[in-house]
């Protein structure tokens, strides 16, 4: 799917993240598995992460972001006519996620669901949430990317626990005007032919968790770095210059790219390949890790309130990852 060809001017009114306080970092992992500080940001550009407490769920982090994108919005939970949870950590199998962040917030006619695109959900669900907007049935949406993942790390894989942290981030997402912002573009994709290089192979229906295999660890992330670190490049040029064409912009006129963090190695080829300077993409890989649905999300709510985006600005945002999935969208703040 690609090219905004909105009814109604989509524009987005507000944006919020939430991130646990406790912060583990690689001098912490390293009395947890084999490896050290300097290995673990020489391969990924990270050196902490945050970590969920006890009885903090995904619908709890996604709640807190959801009230501060709200809060800068101006927006009340009555006035909410959509939520999407962007998520492959859910409180639940069922229900979804979405049903409870609606019930923490009180928006009771919010209509809610849950998007499973990994690190592409967030912009997924703005996809989603924009189309919905545009054709005149809705006039407010909040999309939200949430994960916990440590609830599934494994903690003895020094490959895979490294990578990965918990958080939450949100924007609302409303009809524009001429006088306003909107999404000028965007582009979603799948290949299914890759589901298995970067998945959890347990704890669903083709293999359910079982007192057998509990000890195996099978509802955890597993990963092949080398094949998604060139599928994840190739993706997310492809769908970055698609939006850039789309919403007739150059690599000049973007003011900031919104890249997942994932691997400062794949972000920083990106912005190779589309010709855009470092200092035009940011980057919070290093503090956070990679929170899969919540990055982007996460990353667009600092770069906003660091003053990063001035309305009338052009971004954009772009992620690839599980399914495999990526998208990318234009943006004119």
């Amino acid at each position: 799917m690609s090219a905004n060809t909105s009814k109604i001017p989509v524009r987005i009114a507000g944006t919020g993240s939430y991130l646990p306080a406790k912060e583990l970092t690689n001098k912490d992992l390293e009395s947890i598995v084999d490896t050290t500080d300097e290995w673990i940001f020489s391969r990924t550009g990270i050196r902490s992460r945050r970590i969920a407490a006890e009885g903090e769920n995904t619908s709890d982090l996604a709640t807190e972001a959801a009230k501060n994108a709200m809060e800068q919005a101006g927006i009340t939970a009555d006035e909410l006519d959509l939520i999407i949870v962007a998520t492959i950590s859910p409180d639940t199998i069922t229900p979804a996620t979405a049903c409870y962040v609606q019930h923490n917030l009180g928006a009771k006619s919010a209509l809610a669901f849950d998007i499973s695109a990994a690190c592409s959900g967030f912009l997924y669900a703005m996809e989603v949430a924009q189309r919905m907007i545009s054709d005149g049935n809705f006039k407010n949406a909040l999309i939200i990317g949430a994960e916990k993942l440590s609830a599934f790390t494994n903690w003895d894989d020094r490959n895979t626990c490294v990578l990965f942290g918990d958080g939450a981030g949100a924007a609302v997402l409303t009809r524009g005007d001429e006088t306003t912002g909107r999404i000028l573009s965007t582009k979603i994709g799948t290949d299914g032919s890759q589901t298995g290089i970067l998945n959890i192979p347990g704890g669903g229906s083709a293999c359910p968790t079982t007192v057998d295999n509990a000890d195996q660890k099978l509802a955890s992330l597993a990963m092949q770095g080398r094949e998604v670190f060139k599928l994840a490049v190739n993706a997310m040029k492809r769908a970055s210059e698609a939006v850039i064409e789309e919403a007739g912009l150059t690599a000049e006129s973007i003011k900031l790219v919104v890249p997942h963090q994932a691997n400062l190695r794949i972000i920083d080829a990106i912005a190779d390949r589309l010709t855009i300077p470092n200092e035009k993409v940011f980057v919070n890989l290093h503090k956070y890790g990679n929170t899969s649905a919540a990055a982007v999300a996460i990353a667009l709510d600092e770069a906003h309130r660091e003053g990063k985006i001035e309305r009338g600005d052009n971004i954009v945002l772009v992620g690839f990852g599980a399914g495999l999935t990526w998208a990318a969208a234009a943006i004119q703040w």
